[in-house]
């Protein structure tokens, strides 16, 4: 009954931190006024003239999902056709389905599932989340009826890829993977003007002062031939979202023409009304996706202490503001850095946003801490039809439970997730997108006939688990717990991936084969920094080096392995406990992007800091650890979790074991010669009092002593402090460290006066101090340093005559 009280302690500790992990928390968010529990009518949506060189489509492939009734277990749905290369299509409402392909069918298999909506989904409904209701009762939904069925309207607009046509006996398509969300049918470049001077278009509610200004907005486009914004001027309607039941407005766009981030003018998307005024219903900033840095950092070094340290410094001061940052190979040039980003070229994003503060705050669900969302995505240069110059794109491969803004996991384009102006985050968090480019995980392999191609799988794993994530594993209810949010979900299809590349590896002879016969080759030494990096982002995953049971037997069937091809999960006190370094957003960003900068990987950081029209209302607040609010007890608690959870290498624990052996020459030595050690005696004293000795000596002094000298003193290896910061914080504990021996014996430990005021003690205490904190600084782990310490001073007591010194007398410890 103890092990009972005291488990259910600690699962409500850590259901606490991580109610509030990925934006699905219902229960603790208001209902939004822009979404309705019942279905309501599509909007009416026109296509912009393609000849119109104002604007262009969204994709080559555009339109809107239709959930079909229920007629059979086979996944399609309609697609009515906004934009298409072929003509004949655009108008018509066509079948979309799966492509024949054995893999794609085998996909869309193991994600298949009957709907049945849970009490749980019934009650989060009730409390204003968006779930899938309209699937209830269905049979074998798979991904793509899913992302039609997920919000209560059929008013999810993507754009199609690998899109094959058919047209016998009646015109379909067919895809190869999941669609992609997008905001708007097409979009366009423009300067934003101000709004018109008129009492049209007026919304009753916007941040400020009243009057509202008018939503009819005043833009000027881009002209390609100048190259600037003196094309046509424009009026276009930039909608002022409604706040929800705790006043906060998602975006407005109030002041816009005066954002700082708009100075390089705006991507407006949506489509004409009726009117033929064309409705914004997503916006984005230009210059956030220029390849032109605001920082540039040539080292390592630089760029942790900058990630570290400075992207989320003064945060609330950088408000409406946005930054770039650009990590590269040492001593690279500017120009250099940036030309090594071409059309074509791809990275994974690593996504996190923070909260939002000000008078219409959001609640914490954890005290002193700011949770936010974590998710993975990529980018990919590419050439802006407008402008002609390389620019990223990014696609969000979003892990995203069930919310009240009716965000849906999947796929999803930068402007449907940040930019949309009623469920976007730009203008009303943080929100720090890291860019990888890592040629070991971006770029293909061939091995003869066989193909990895690492970020397509990893691309895969995301879809999977968002398909899961839409119906709730057939529940209708993908809602936080301390084992299943989006950043564990996240996490686990990293892991799927790795795991799915290993599997695929060892079980081809044809693989083997060929990297033994090209050890040389380029992709071979390539495929070796993959799976290099495959073992350090599973030893982030796993820290503890034991793998849930559910992530196992989902990495097989992922895999396509296991046998019954279903996945699991598994939300009990032990899965925290395995994956409890993935339960904090912040904390599994900086993890995963610090083994990105120790292995040199090309990085850039696009940094928003609520962008668009000005709400004096909130603030931003940057994405925290764990109590992360008060600075003093959040890097106290991180030290202590990185000193005692980072295990040293192989290498690590040979160089601490050179440099205990060298002080014990040292020690042993100079200790003896000026009298200070005696002869070692290895029979003076009962196994007992050994046994009192060895056991207490690793708590206090060794284990206490490091932990508070080394690990809280000193800034942990990983976090990015310049190599002086480290010496002035080494040198400041290490005089501490000294001085408190003596200070001890005066105080707490009289048996210490007078042997901790002797010279000889406070050099071989200054030589000890000196020893465990190199071993802390070179293995990032406490472990070494209270090894060393345990075994000088439990050798020294038993053995060098220590106890004796401290005792005073002999007959006390003896037999």
């Amino acid at each position: 009954m103890r092990f009972n009280r005291v488990r259910n302690r600690y699962q409500w500790a850590f259901s606490l931190i991580a109610v509030t992990f990925c934006l699905g928390w219902g229960l603790l968010h208001p209902d939004r006024t822009t979404l309705s529990a019942e279905p309501q009518t599509a909007p009416t949506l026109q296509a912009s003239n393609i000849e119109d060189s104002l604007y262009r489509p969204m994709g080559q492939w555009v339109g809107r999902l239709i959930l079909p009734p229920q007629a059979d277990n086979t996944d399609w749905v309609w697609f009515e056709v906004y934009h298409s290369p072929l003509t004949d299509f655009v108008g018509q409402t066509v079948r979309l389905q799966w492509q024949d392909n054995p893999d794609v069918q085998a996909q869309v298999k193991r994600v298949q599932q009957d709907v049945k909506l849970s009490a749980e989904a019934h009650q989060s409904r009730e409390k204003g989340n968006i779930h899938p209701h309209r699937l209830d009762g269905r049979q074998q939904v798979g991904p793509l009826q899913s992302l039609a069925g997920a919000r209560p309207t059929d008013d999810i607009l993507v754009r199609l890829k690998q899109v094959q046509v058919e047209t016998s006996p009646t015109p379909h398509l067919k895809l190869a993977e999941d669609p992609v969300q997008v905001p708007g049918i097409d979009y366009g470049l423009v300067k934003v003007l101000g709004p018109v001077p008129t009492t049209q278009s007026v919304p009753k509610q916007c941040p400020g002062p009243s009057p509202c200004p008018s939503e009819l907005t005043r833009v000027r486009h881009y002209n390609p031939n100048t190259r600037r914004f003196n094309g046509p001027e424009e009026v276009v309607h930039i909608r002022q979202d409604q706040p929800n039941s705790a006043g906060v407005f998602q975006s407005t766009p109030r002041k816009l023409a005066s954002s700082p981030a708009g100075k390089a003018g705006w991507y407006i998307y949506g489509s004409k009304n009726a009117e033929g005024i064309f409705e914004v219903s997503a916006i984005a900033p230009r210059s956030l996706f220029q390849l032109q840095p605001d920082y540039h950092f040539s080292s390592t070094s630089a760029g942790k202490h900058y990630f570290k340290r400075k992207v989320w410094q003064q945060t609330a001061q950088h408000k409406g503001k946005l930054q770039r940052a650009i990590v590269d190979h040492p001593f690279r040039k500017h120009q250099a850095a940036i030309d090594q980003w071409q059309v074509g070229d791809q990275a994974l994003v690593v996504h996190l946003f923070g909260g939002i503060g000000g008078k219409k705050a959001e609640p914490q669900a954890v005290i002193g801490t700011v949770t936010g969302h974590f998710g993975y995505g990529i980018a990919t240069v590419i050439q802006d039809p407008f402008t002609g110059e390389p620019q990223f794109e990014v696609e969000y491969q979003q892990v995203y439970a069930h919310n009240p803004e009716g965000i849906v996991a999947g796929p999803t384009h930068w402007a449907e997730y940040m930019g949309h102006l009623n469920r976007g985050w730009l203008g009303s968090r943080p929100v720090l997108d890291v860019l990888v480019k890592s040629e070991a995980l971006t770029q293909p392999y061939q091995f003869g006939e066989i193909v990895i191609d690492p970020l397509s799988a990893l691309k895969m794993q995301l879809q999977l688990m968002a398909a899961r994530y839409r119906i709730g594993d057939g529940t209708g209810s993908a809602l936080v717990t301390p084992a299943k949010s989006c950043v564990q979900d996240s996490s686990q299809a990293v892991y799927q991936t790795i795991k799915r590349i290993q599997y695929q590896v060892q079980r081809s002879p044809a693989i083997q084969t060929w990297l033994t016969e090209h050890p040389q080759d380029p992709q071979t030494q390539r495929f070796q920094e993959l799976t290099t990096l495959g073992n350090a982002l599973e030893r982030e995953l796993v820290p503890l080096g034991i793998v849930r049971r559910d992530w196992q037997q989902n990495a097989q069937v992922a895999a396509g392995i296991a046998s019954p091809e279903t996945f699991s999960h598994a939300d009990d006190f032990i899965a925290q406990i395995l994956s409890w370094r993935t339960l904090i957003p912040r904390v599994a960003q900086d993890q995963i992007i610090r083994i990105f900068l120790n292995q040199g990987t090309p990085l850039w950081f696009l940094n928003t800091n609520q962008v668009g029209g000005w709400n004096p209302g909130i603030s931003p607040l940057a994405p925290t650890e764990l109590f992360g609010q008060w600075p003093l007890l959040s890097f106290s608690f991180s030290r202590l979790v990185e000193a005692t959870t980072t295990l040293p290498t192989p290498r690590g624990w040979l160089v601490s074991g050179l440099i205990l052996g060298g002080y014990g020459l040292i020690a042993l030595g100079w200790g003896t010669q000026v009298g200070f050690l005696s002869s070692p005696q290895f029979s003076a004293y009962s196994r007992s009092v050994q046994l009192r000795v060895w056991i207490g000596s690793l708590i206090m002094p060794a284990l206490v002593e490091e932990l508070l000298f080394r690990s809280l003193l000193i800034p942990h290896p990983q976090e990015g402090v310049w190599e002086v910061t480290v010496l002035l914080w080494s040198g400041l504990s290490l005089m501490l460290f000294v001085l408190y021996h003596p200070l001890n014996a005066r105080t707490f430990y009289k048996a210490g006066d007078p042997t901790f005021f002797n010279p000889t003690f406070l050099t071989l205490a200054t030589l000890l101090g000196i020893a465990c904190t190199c071993t802390y600084l070179l293995t990032g782990s406490i472990w070494p340093g209270t090894i060393m310490h345990w075994l000088v001073v439990a050798i020294w007591l038993l053995y060098l005559g220590g106890q004796e010194r401290l005792s005073n007398t002999e007959a006390k410890s003896k037999p």
